[in-house]
């Protein structure tokens, strides 16, 4: 029995649509449909992207200076360490950081059973990860998973030893 070319997608916008994915191998249709359920149709997105760029734009501008601000005064108040990195991602890494931190600090220490004494070395281990690019590789992570990472981080020897230092 062949592998079926033609594919009834429920977007997560909630349209239904009927998807042709006979240009893809057969081994690959079924989670690129599966793929395809988390994202708008395409009239949805069609709609959405047809906003003003221009004003877009500006707003995400807006917006990422909004975080980097928090960031910057949250690293101070915390004195967090600059971090290493090229030059457009030492900001990003930045906000990855401030994002992962204090939401791991809700998880653990105000949702969580995390006293404000381990809570101070788990603050000290991530004083320790001054490389932008670790924070921007973490961005997805669970904020409970924070003090697993930081270990794995700190007891990382290649990552200390590379040539290459980003």
């Amino acid at each position: 029995m062949a592998v079926k070319k033609n594919w009834t997608v429920t977007h997560s916008c909630g349209h239904e649509v009927d998807h042709d994915l006979s240009e893809r191998p057969a081994d690959k249709r079924a989670s690129f449909a599966r793929w395809l359920e988390g994202r708008a149709c395409r009239a949805c997105w069609l709609a959405e992207k047809s906003g003003d760029e221009a004003e877009r734009a500006e707003w995400l501008k807006n917006k990422r200076a909004e975080e980097q601000q928090a960031a910057a005064e949250w690293a101070e108040q915390y004195r967090m360490p600059p971090l290493d990195g090229p030059a457009k991602a030492v900001p990003w890494g930045e906000r990855c950081r401030h994002l992962l931190v204090t939401g791991a600090y809700r998880v653990l220490v105000v949702e969580g059973s995390l006293d404000e004494g381990d809570w101070q070395q788990l603050e000290d281990q991530a004083r320790t990860v001054d490389r932008a690019s670790w924070w921007i590789d973490q961005r997805e992570a669970s904020p409970a998973d924070l003090p697993e990472l930081l270990a794995a981080a700190v007891n990382d020897a290649d990552a200390r030893t590379s040539e290459n230092p980003y």
